[in-house]
């Protein structure tokens, strides 16, 4: 929660900053379409400090869209974004379990979700170059627990998650196509943790999530990865520093 509270008061420094910004810059504006790709997780130390689970590998990906609100070199992004993420479990060598629990006679176990996202970042632009930072607000929309072995049959456990949550956003890159705000394409790395409750007090209970497992500490979902953008200028608005009307020009 203090986390939230800092990145919410630099929002407002940076809009202060925005708006003491010399009259005579335009905003301007641009949207685009965006993907990214790379390692997700559900982080919990209840289930990295575990005998019986140990973590592996998983990957997931989002696409969606991007409206972009811009003066002079600094901004705030809005992305839209529907999400997929992946977390495997591998049943530890040696764990012991209640063999009439037939989801843990895999070795085994894949928890998937899929989430809206809607993140609203301060974006700062520079020598064809970019960074971003601020949170990403989600929505649930299904997860559910399978065996990929197939010998248990995919489980539904939206019921274990809440409905929504909080996570911090870190991004950086660089443009590789264009750079003149009438079509560019980004290339960048973004970094992403969950800073609020993703399990609810029922997935916190002994095996709703994960078997023989109660899981009492915070479930933080995690990104990291590749984010590819193709923009496309919408347009820019301000006055001439001869001091005529302001009017809204078409890239």
């Amino acid at each position: 929660m203090r986390l939230i509270v800092i990145l919410f008061f630099s929002f407002l420094v940076q809009s202060s900053s925005l708006l003491g910004q010399r009259a005579a810059k335009f905003w301007w504006f641009d949207a685009g379409v965006k993907a990214q790709y790379g390692a997700t997780g559900l982080f919990s130390s209840t289930i990295a400090d575990s005998e019986d689970w140990n973590y592996d590998i998983s990957t997931g990906y989002g696409v969606g869209v991007k409206l972009g609100i811009n003066k002079g070199t600094s901004g705030f992004t809005i992305d839209a974004m529907l999400s997929n993420g992946e977390q495997d479990y591998e049943k530890a060598a040696g764990a012991e379990f209640d063999d009439s629990v037939i989801a843990v006679k895999a070795n085994d176990n894949v928890v998937k979700w899929q989430t809206f996202d809607l993140y609203t970042l301060y974006r700062n632009n520079r020598q064809l170059g970019y960074f971003e930072i601020g949170p990403k607000f989600s929505f649930l929309r299904n997860a559910t627990h399978e065996d990929p072995s197939g010998v248990s049959d995919v489980v539904d456990i939206s019921n274990s998650f809440e409905d929504n949550y909080v996570s911090a956003v870190l991004g950086f890159g660089a443009y590789f196509l264009g750079s003149d705000g009438s079509f560019s394409g980004i290339l960048g790395l973004r970094f992403e943790y969950g800073l609020t409750q993703a399990l609810n007090e029922f997935g916190q209970v002994d095996g709703a999530y994960l078997p023989n497992l109660a899981v009492t500490s915070n479930l933080a979902p995690l990104f990291a990865g590749v984010s590819f953008e193709l923009n496309w200028g919408i347009g820019y608005y301000g006055k001439a520093s001869c001091g005529g009307r302001s009017k809204f020009i078409k890239f």
